[in-house]
Formats: structure tokens, C-alpha cells, sequence
């Protein structure tokens, strides 16, 4: 049975009233925290995804450090991947890398299919670990984007500017659909199954979506977004999406069924809101803030919640993930402040 939470994120999600702005942090669980690099001494990325115990305090640690209203699930978006037969390595200094890229119908039409609790077991063992024994606060689990996963599937690795992607798409229409299709499916598969392991809401991260066109989106994407988000509507969990420099795709997600937009800081909360963007929100403070002086950060953080709060239904977050040279000390006394100045107790 699991155990009771502070459900005032959940709330948020669902555009109701809470009692203060719920907070969590992308990249919360991670490399700013010197209890995590003393463990990636020891252990790669695979090494404690495998292990759900010690998956289970990564996920765990910043919420007990900061005071957070979510766990975010620790784990990499390339996690499914090699169970539809991708051979992807985690490289330092570099990312995923992927040996036998996509290039053709063919190569997509060789992709198999993912049995999620029999491929990749110790995800939902971690999931069950946390919701069951560990956790007071929602714990959201997560998956990249087929937009996302096939950029990296199609180049090889990271890219700067999506090039082979882009063209991949236009060229090999049939393709790209089929590809689609299949990572869809994938998504769909694997979300569902963290859902039902206990996850309490789901983000759909497409982070290098921002680099196509709105119309490029409605025609090449957006049909297997609406897919994704249709079936996992089904599990009742709030469904989140956040892309990086996607301003101009908001009124793209905002007309799918799914609950929480995610801005970064290129849109602000009034703006969007402004531009008719009627779902939750969530975000949007740079992170690079986080460099600042105190009274930088907290003059940059009051503007963002005083927009946030003009209607209900906002989650503060970053407008991209913690990068290492965040203090944990700024994070602490960063969720305290937020939860202070937007009480209504």
C-alpha cells in the first residue's frame, strides 16, 4: 500500500488551489550534488539505474535536501531504447551514442518491441521501492520524446543542429512515419507500465523539438504525440510536456489531451497565458539564475511566481535542468523561499 503523500503538486497539476506553488526541479537528482559525484566515482549511469536501491536514494536524496514537492524518477530517456535492439552507450564528455544509426525503412522495420517489466525490470522495482517505503511526495516518471529519441537514433549521438534528422524526415517520409509509430508505441508501453508501478504523473521530455517549425510539428510529429498522450490519458496520471527553446510550439501542445505545460524562460507565465495557453503551467526560471547573488535570484524568482499564481494551476520549476555548478545550499534555501512567499496560510 503506498504511503501518504503531500499531493499539492498533484493539485497543481490538475489547475486547482493549493495552499502555496509546489516546486520541483529538473535534474534535481544529479550532478550538483556532491553525494552523487562521490557515487559516480564508483558507479556509471547504467550501474545505478540497474540497481534499484541505490537508484531509489539518487531519486530520494534531493527531496529530503531541499524540501521539493516531487521526486522526478532517475534515470536516462535512452533507459528503453536497447530492448527494441538500439545500441546506445552513455559516453562522459559526450552523451548517448549510438552505434548502428537509422538510415533507412529498413533499419526502422529491424526495431522490435519493448515488454517494459520484463526489459527493463529494475526501473519499476526502483518505481515500487520509492512509492511503497520512501517517498511523502508525488514521484513522476518520465520518457524522452519519439521526436527526441529519433534525433539521436538518426544522428548517432547529439547534435547542434539536426541536420541528418531533418532531412531524414523530409526524404524518407514513409520512414520517418514507421519510425514514429514505433517509438510511440514504445512510449506509450513503457510510461504505462511506470504509471501502474506507482508513478503519480508523467513528463514527456522533447527536449530538441524546439529545433522544428510549427508546421513541420503539426505535420511530422504531432500525430504521434496525440497517439501518446490519448493512450496514457487512460491511467488518470497528470501527463507534463516540456521542450527546450519550443515557445512557438505552445498552442501545438496546448490543444493535446495532456495536463501541464512546460515553459522555459524564452515565454513567460503571462505571456502564454496571454496567448490563450489554458492548461497548467510549469517553470521558468533560467538556471544560469542560480549564478547569481541571493538578491538576484530572489528578485527573478518573485516575478516568476507573481505571474505563476494569477490563476491557478502553476508549478515553479527551471526552464532546463540543474547544471553542476548549482549550489545544493542555493536549491534548499530556494524551495523554502518559494514556499514562504506564495503561503496563503
Amino acid at each position: 500500500m503506498a504511503r501518504q503523500i503531500n499531493d499539492t503538486f498533484l493539485r497543481a497539476c490538475r489547475g486547482e488551489q493549493t495552499s502555496y506553488v509546489p516546486v520541483w526541479y529538473m535534474r534535481q537528482a544529479g550532478r550538483s550534488q556532491p553525494e552523487y559525484r562521490a557515487l559516480k566515482e564508483k558507479y556509471s549511469l547504467f550501474e545505478i539505474t540497474h540497481q534499484p536501491e541505490l537508484c531509489a536514494y539518487v531519486t530520494r536524496l534531493p527531496v529530503e535536501q531541499y524540501g521539493v514537492d516531487a521526486a522526478i524518477l532517475y534515470k536516462d530517456i535512452m533507459t528503453p531504447l536497447p530492448a527494441i535492439g538500439v545500441n546506445v552507450e552513455i559516453q562522459g564528455g559526450i552523451g548517448p551514442v549510438i552505434a548502428n544509426p537509422i538510415r533507412s525503412l529498413q533499419d526502422v522495420e529491424r526495431l522490435g518491441e519493448i515488454d517494459p517489466e520484463h526489459d527493463v525490470p529494475y526501473v519499476f522495482e526502483t518505481i515500487r521501492l520509492l512509492v511503497n517505503e520512501q517517498l511523502d511526495v508525488p514521484l513522476i516518471g518520465f520518457a524522452g520524446a519519439p521526436f527526441t529519441l529519433a534525433s539521436y537514433m538518426i544522428e548517432g549521438g547529439p547534435s547542434k543542429n539536426y541536420h541528418k534528422t531533418k532531412a531524414f524526415m523530409y526524404a524518407e517520409p514513409k520512414a520517418w512515419f514507421a519510425l514514429m509509430d514505433k517509438l510511440a508505441e514504445m512510449t506509450i508501453r513503457y510510461v504505462r507500465a511506470q504509471i501502474r508501478a506507482g508513478a503519480s504523473a508523467v513528463q514527456i521530455f522533447d527536449s530538441w523539438v524546439g529545433a522544428v517549425s510549427a508546421d513541420d510539428y503539426r505535420t511530422f510529429i504531432k500525430p504521434a504525440m496525440a497517439r501518446i498522450f490519448a493512450a496514457l490519458r487512460e491511467e488518470g496520471a497528470p501527463l507534463i510536456m516540456f521542450g527546450v527553446g519550443a515557445s512557438h510550439l505552445v498552442h501545438e501542445w496546448n490543444d493535446l489531451p495532456l495536463d501541464v505545460i512546460g515553459l522555459d524562460w524564452r515565454l513567460s507565465i503571462r505571456e502564454a497565458r496571454r496567448q490563450g495557453i489554458a492548461k497548467a503551467i510549469q517553470g521558468n526560471l533560467d538556471p544560469a539564475v542560480l549564478l547569481a547573488p541571493w538578491d538576484v535570484i530572489e528578485e527573478r524568482v518573485k516575478r516568476i511566481l507573481d505571474e505563476g499564481m494569477e490563476r491557478p494551476g502553476y508549478i515553479f520549476n527551471l526552464g532546463h535542468g540543474i547544471f553542476p555548478d548549482v549550489q545544493p545550499a542555493t536549491l534548499k534555501r530556494l524551495t523554502a523561499f518559494i514556499h514562504e512567499y506564495t503561503s496563503t496560510n
